[in-house]
């Protein structure tokens, strides 16, 4: 059964594939190009290629400095995409809406301000096996700088948040819990309606990395209750090199600086300054202006489709997904099923027995699929899986069964050469 139109009967991908000229070409041994690396970055639809082009052909110029007309529509521009994010994920208004480079910046950003000013020697941040260096390594860092120590939670023998080892982990030393909504690699998605509570009962703040479902389903901070929230542009049909960090106006307020320079600054004197107002006060220097507008395009081409549409549509292709790869012998995929976890990941990360990810992604590229292999920026969880890399198939409202089909059929193919010559 797939998600359907009420009107014209064809699926959400059927309506949606023509936004995306990038599907257009062919593969350099002539087939159709079939991506399926949506969790590492997302195509662009063409009011985001649309949106660029305007903006650097007609308002290009600084924003909130200059008085000519040029500065002020390309200032409307940014600050408009400020308040298009800040409803995105349901923020109190777009002055909790700091712009970021990607949202590993924006990590970075809470891990100098906030834990620079807040933490000290023996206090805990508990993070999970998990996580993406992006929410691995600033904690390194700032433990490195503090003393503060780093707790790891486990996962289940299904790949899923071991909530009996947080709950053991969890204690009054904790003072913040950072943890990814769904994994890039396990596509779980973690059960932060029982996490932030508990955290906060601890006294502790949460983190969320929401890189992997901002764009899948409806991720709300007001109905999270989380404290700071992060996502990158390219994740979400956006342009590269542009993310953002949310976080509750009060926190913000009591964070000093994370850079100095031009723009985050109200009056400068030879010896010392004082701050814009938020968010301006974290964002130094010249932005990526053209970059956020294109967010801003990609988000309302979201909304447009709607969120819950395109959770629909891909909770199908998953279960579809997870048919074809259950049934290829010697292939196991880690992570919870769709049946063991309704509204986990449309991902799937697999091993195959006796064959090397690399080589089943090199020789499904040259059919003109494109996969994702090697340890997904999460090496920990690898360890813990006793390999060096996997294979990931990522899914988004523009694939469809028949690219899935076609995969499956391509990659049995590719294993039997594999073990044939082997």
């Amino acid at each position: 059964m797939t998600t359907l139109s009420r009107d014209t009967g064809v699926s959400l991908a059927d309506r949606t594939r023509s936004d995306f000229p990038i599907l257009d070409q062919r593969s350099s041994q002539g087939s159709p190009l079939i991506y399926l690396d949506h969790a590492a970055t997302s195509q662009k639809p063409r009011a985001v290629l649309d949106a660029l082009e305007a903006y650097y052909a007609c308002d290009n110029a600084n924003v909130h400095r200059g008085a000519h007309q040029l500065s002020a529509r390309a200032t409307e521009a940014f600050e408009a995409a400020r308040a298009t994010t800040a409803s995105f994920v349901g923020a109190a208004g777009p002055q909790e809406i700091v712009f970021t480079r990607n949202a590993t910046e924006a990590i970075n950003l809470v891990a100098r301000s906030w834990g620079d000013a807040n933490l000290r020697e023996g206090d805990e941040i508990l993070l999970t096996l998990m996580e993406h260096h992006s929410n691995l390594v600033p904690w390194q860092l700032l433990a490195q700088r503090t003393g503060c120590v780093l707790r790891h939670v486990g996962i289940t023998e299904t790949g899923e948040l071991d909530l009996d080892d947080f709950h053991s982990k969890l204690s009054e030393r904790t003072r913040l819990v950072s943890l990814v909504h769904i994994s890039n690699t396990l596509g779980c998605r973690n059960p932060l309606e029982r996490v932030i509570p508990a955290a906060h009962a601890a006294g502790a703040l949460v983190l969320v990395d929401a890189c992997q479902s901002l764009a899948h389903q409806r991720t709300s901070v007001t109905t999270l209750e989380a404290d700071f929230l992060v996502g990158s542009s390219h994740k979400l049909c956006g342009p590269t090199g542009m993310g953002f960090l949310w976080a509750r106006e009060a926190l913000l307020e009591a964070m000093p600086p994370f850079l100095g320079g031009g723009e985050m600054i109200q009056d400068v004197h030879l010896d010392h300054s004082t701050w814009a107002s938020l968010p301006y006060k974290f964002e130094a220097g010249t932005p990526a202006i053209g970059e956020a507008v294109g967010m801003g395009a990609a988000l309302s081409y979201l909304e447009q489709i709607g969120l819950e549409t395109i959770a629909a549509w891909e909770a199908e292709l998953t279960v579809h997904l997870f048919h074809r790869l259950e049934a290829i012998e010697g292939l196991r995929i880690l992570g919870p099923t769709p049946q063991q976890q309704p509204g986990r990941g449309a991902l799937a990360t697999f091993l195959v027995d006796g064959v090397h990810a690399n080589d089943i992604a090199a020789m499904l590229d040259l059919a003109g699929i494109c996969i994702r292999s090697g340890h997904h920026c999460c090496q920990p969880l690898h360890r813990h899986y006793q390999v060096t890399g996997s294979a990931r198939a990522s899914l988004s409202f523009i694939t469809t069964f028949a690219e899935i089909d076609r995969f499956a059929d391509e990659l049995q193919g590719v294993i039997r050469f594999f073990r044939d010559n082997a």
